[in-house]
């Protein structure tokens, strides 16, 4: 078989882009009358609804959901698990991919790196139960796929920072708030199962009770929970865009494991309030196994096979948090306490063995190349937090303060053994060699420790005049940095970096009608550098052939945040609303050369990272939720949601967004309840576009099919439902184009070292899940 095919160009068909773009255009006028008429007819129908759930209806999710109506005076989108539970998402990454502006660049059907806004993901807090965790992320960040769906009560869109939760929220924060002592009375058990496009069954299965026991009230939840991703890959590799085609791979990459999770919540009540006891513990279990053919010139035959390669990947993943919780009358006013300790452990076990058998003149079996390495990579991050506030009315506003506390450890162990041995007769299969991996020796800024200290004060007031709400705060947030690197030079080896912010705070609400407000925001908020980025630690060819050295010396970037909107309610049930955001971005972090010559010789230098230049973000955002009661259908949900996101900067070579931020993203959907038969059907369908990011040595562009998902539900009685959920129904394909150079001058000049294509699907998934509730 002869492949051999031209590249296309990097730049975007303005033809597709267009086309993208009206189609989005077009779905959102489509639903345009239903904001016209929905409000009249749905508070017609609303007086036959009953006002409160019972404990099944809680918990075996019938009718049609909505997204909530938030109080809240910072702009807030809340969404009860009911607006995905039929659905049935795995993950609550698999949830928040539904919501405004959540832009995901994961492999295909999975959702780990939430990214708000298009922003890298350590520009969006992910918070649990309203406070941060700790997580793998060198930029800070959490994946929200390590948290099963079943242990949610909802989620929320914080679209702008107040000064009572941490500042580190440049493009707003998502919180995951789980289930507590007081949100059920009664229990289900779940059972179910997944069925994967390599015909693979994976099963999952828990359960939740919650009611009184002694003098309070408990919460308990299990879940077990399979997890498969059956992925296939296909590589070609040019000279350059339009160029010769040098290789092909084609890569099978399975990654198949299981996750576990427990939570509980005990809430008393004392005499001036209650405490609340609360824990989960979630450990993932996961083996990835990549396996690769690389042949010549597209020619698949075996006098042109140029590598076979074999990349297990062991993982194994445990993430738990303690709280302890007060809340009283005290003083005169309101008196909240919190202590609280997460810990994040993370161990992975690597093997990478590669056979290259066209490596020089000599061709297979006379002499060929094996490259065998091995990594063992030891995570541990762990924060002790605490805090108290008071709130209390002074005159005719109310006034809260208080000051929150965190310490940071973080270690990370990273060793590893690289073989390059060169073997007469390298074999077609996967070898045994013994002796070949000796000791293992630590990777350059791989063993380090990285202890924060902060300490936030804040104070904040609120008021209300008539038809206006308003809230001002300011926080203060002092950070106490060390680092100690045992790979660095010794002069190097332990640096400090302190640094102080000022972050104010302000949100207005003004109620128009009972059924419209507008809402403004504006806030100064920060994303603190990445950790490999503070590292002192030299790296060799790490960014193509460029040496890289942190800087312990950076600061965060800070931004100011400014979002406008509208909402309004369409009778009891819908709501649709708008939002515009901007962010002004201070003292980015990019990379820059320090001038001093790389190690591989040549135009080759030594990189580094600073605070330097500005940049900006924006966008607008529009939801829609409602039944479409107006057109006789009561029992027929539809929601939207679109965003428009754009942004600027500059780096070492010219203006562009933020990295890897797309330009759009779209959800639109609707459900259909069935009362007289007490069943339901719906869909969902996801869209977000094209996302381009630079760094130096390499460009990427990345596009993703659509995502469609269906559902088809039965109930059996009052306390039983099974559902059928499709999943990636139209097998939505990821497409990358790098563009690789080795030098920073190569890459202005567009000199390649290669260009690749490479196309990534996973299939399609089926779940068939059972919930019974009492």
């Amino acid at each position: 078989m002869n492949i051999s095919a031209r590249a296309p160009s990097t730049a975007r068909s303005a033809f597709g882009e267009l086309a993208m773009k009206k189609s989005a255009l077009l779905t959102f006028v489509s639903f345009l009358p239903f904001v016209a008429y929905a409000q009249q007819a749905d508070q017609q129908a609303a007086q036959a609804e009953t006002a409160t759930k019972t404990a099944i209806e809680e918990i075996i999710v019938t009718g049609v959901t909505f997204r909530n109506r938030s109080v809240e005076l910072a702009p807030t989108l809340s969404y009860d698990l009911e607006y995905f539970q039929k659905f049935e998402p795995l993950t609550a990454g698999d949830a928040l991919k539904r919501v405004p502006s959540v832009q995901f660049l994961s492999d295909v059907i999975e959702w780990d790196g939430a990214r708000l806004r298009g922003l890298d993901p350590g520009y969006t807090q992910i918070l649990i139960n309203g406070e941060k965790v700790p997580g793998a992320g060198v930029d800070r960040s959490f994946f929200v796929d390590r948290i099963p769906a079943e242990l949610i009560e909802r989620v929320e869109v914080v679209r702008s920072a107040s000064a009572n939760r941490s500042g580190d929220a440049v493009a707003g924060a998502l919180n995951i708030v789980l289930r507590d002592a007081l949100s059920l009375d009664g229990g289900y058990v779940r059972a179910g199962g997944l069925n994967f496009s390599d015909g693979q069954l994976k099963g999952t299965g828990g359960g939740v009770f919650g009611g009184e026991v002694g003098p309070g009230r408990v919460l308990i939840g299990a879940n077990v929970q399979g997890r498969r991703n059956p992925k296939k890959k296909f590589s070609q590799r040019f000279t350059a865009p339009n160029g010769v085609l040098d290789n092909i791979e084609f890569q099978d990459d399975v990654r198949d494991g299981t996750d576990y999770s427990l939570n509980g919540s005990y809430t008393v009540p004392v005499p001036t309030g209650k405490v609340d006891l609360s824990g989960f513990y979630v450990r993932t279990d996961r083996f990835e196994d990549e396996k690769s053919l690389e042949y010549r010139s597209g020619i698949v035959n075996a006098a042109n096979l140029l590598t076979t390669n074999v990349n297990p990947v062991d993982i194994k993943t445990d993430n738990w948090s303690l709280a302890a919780k007060y809340e009283g009358e005290t003083f005169g006013g309101k008196t909240k306490a919190k202590v609280g300790y997460a810990v994040f452990k993370d161990r992975q076990s690597e093997l990478e063995e590669e056979f290259d058998f066209l490596r020089d003149a000599i061709p297979f079996p006379e002499d060929d190349r094996f490259t065998g390495d091995v990594e063992e990579r030891a995570l541990d991050d762990d924060e002790v937090t605490a805090q108290i506030s008071h709130k209390r009315p002074v005159i005719d506003k109310e006034i809260e303060f208080g000051v929150q506390y965190a310490k940071k450890n973080r270690e990370t162990n990273f060793l590893a053994d690289r073989n390059r041995i060169t073997i007469p007769n390298a074999p077609a299969a996967r070898p045994t060699i013994p002796g070949v991996y000796g000791p293992l020796l630590p990777i350059a800024g791989g063993v380090n420790e990285i202890d924060e200290k902060r300490i936030d004060p804040y104070v904040m007031f609120s008021g209300e005049y008539g038809i206006l709400k308003w809230e001002a705060g300011l926080r203060y947030e002092m950070t106490d940095v060390t680092i100690i690197d045992q790979t660095a030079p010794a002069a190097n080896r332990t640096t400090n970096n302190d640094y102080n912010f000022y972050l104010p705070s302000a949100h207005l609400k003004w109620s128009i009608t009972p059924d419209d407000r507008i809402t403004a925001s504006v806030a100064r908020t920060l994303r603190r550098p990445n950790f490999d980025s503070i590292s002192p630690a030299v790296l060799l060819t790490e960014k193509g052939d460029n040496d890289f050295v942190g800087n312990p010396n950076l600061v965060p970037e800070s931004a100011w945040g400014l979002d406008v909107g509208y909402e309004h309610n369409l009778g009891r049930r819908g709501v649709v609303g708008v939002n515009v955001f901007y962010r002004d971005v201070e003292n980015v972090i990019e990379d820059f050369s320090t001038g001093a010559r790389g190690s591989a010789g040549g135009s080759t230098v030594v990189l580094s990272t600073q605070n330097t230049g500005n940049g900006k973000v924006y966008g607008v955002e529009f939801d829609l939720s409602t039944p479409l009661t107006f057109a006789g259908l009561s029992d027929t949900g539809v929601f939207l949601n679109a965003s428009y996101l754009d942004s600027e900067i500059d780096d070492l070579f010219s203006k562009r967004r933020f990295n890897d931020q797309t330009d759009y993203v779209l959800n639109v959907g609707f459900i259909q309840d069935l009362p007289s038969w007490g069943a339901a059907f719906g869909a969902t369908y996801r869209k977000q576009g094209e996302a381009f990011g630079r760094i130096v040595g390499e460009e990427v562009t990345t596009t993703y099919g659509s995502d469609l998902e269906a559902f088809v539900e039965k109930k059996f009685g009052q306390n039983v439902v099974v559902r059928f959920v499709g999943s990636n129904l139209l097998n939505a394909k990821k497409k990358e184009v790098f563009d690789k150079f080795n030098t920073i001058a190569d890459q202005r000049s567009r000199t390649y070292d290669e260009y690749e294509l490479e196309a990534e699907e996973a299939g399609r998934v089926f779940q068939l899940v059972t919930r019974v509730a009492f």
